[in-house]
């Protein structure tokens, strides 16, 4: 891999669908981006985990329904807890399944695109992703994963308790996951504690590396996880 700062270097990305025309598609459309470069294409799941784990890819498109290993399971040994060097995974499928984005981002995924969606959108989803964001819109997060925490109340071993979090983090730390947790982007964060969006991007970055983690949406499903918020809870706005 080119020793190029991360800032200056192209994204790379690893493509992978088992239809060669959606394939072709996405590489021709990535690849004629000035900041994107296709380092390589996999037509089925164990290929693609195959070839992520040899090119080491920044960002993998990754469909849903492939031969061989499906898209979450090859997103969890592409992207999951257990993977040393993990890469972030978009999951690009025809299915607008609550459940099959549940278990994508279960798996490790960073975020969901449906097919259809323009290819500017495809573009802006790869660049999110690549900067260790969220795809999925905060409302939609905070829906989906609300909907499905009971299957996430569960004793994890992989990720902290709840009082290791707590310990972890400082008061205003703790502040700001619980608002991630209840969909709030950095800009409504920012207005609700009364600073800045760029204040608040330090502090995601300092809660998901105290809490070892790759993006907001795990920083959401950890919240959720633990037990430090529920789908009940609504965390007040100030007055």
């Amino acid at each position: 891999m080119t020793d190029q700062p991360p800032e200056t270097r192209p994204i790379r990305v690893l493509v992978c669908d088992d239809q060669e025309l959606v394939r072709v598609g996405y590489a021709t459309i990535l690849s004629a981006q000035p900041d994107m470069e296709v380092v390589g294409e996999a037509a089925d799941g164990r290929a693609a985990v195959e070839a992520a784990r040899r090119l080491r890819p920044d960002v993998v498109v990754m469909d849903i329904r492939m031969p061989e290993l499906d898209g979450i399971e090859a997103t969890r040994q592409i992207a999951g807890p257990d993977v040393g060097s993990p890469a972030r995974v978009l999951v690009v499928t025809t299915f607008n399944v609550d459940e099959y984005v549940y278990q994508a981002l279960r798996a490790g995924a960073s975020g969901f695109l449906l097919k259809d969606s323009p290819p500017a959108e495809l573009v802006g989803g790869v660049r999110t992703v690549a900067r260790g964001e969220s795809l999925l819109a905060p409302t939609v997060t905070r829906t989906l994963i609300g909907r499905f925490a009971e299957r996430l109340r569960p004793t994890d071993t992989s990720r902290p308790a709840r009082d290791e979090v707590v310990r972890s983090l400082t008061a205003r730390e703790l502040e700001v996951l619980e608002q991630l947790a209840a969909g709030r982007s950095n800009a409504e964060i920012a207005a609700e504690l009364v600073i800045t969006p760029e204040t608040v991007k330090t502090y995601v970055s300092r809660i998901l590396a105290k809490l070892g983690l790759r993006d907001r949406v795990q920083a959401v499903v950890l919240a959720y996880r633990v037990g430090l918020v529920s789908p009940a809870d609504e965390v007040p706005r100030r007055p």
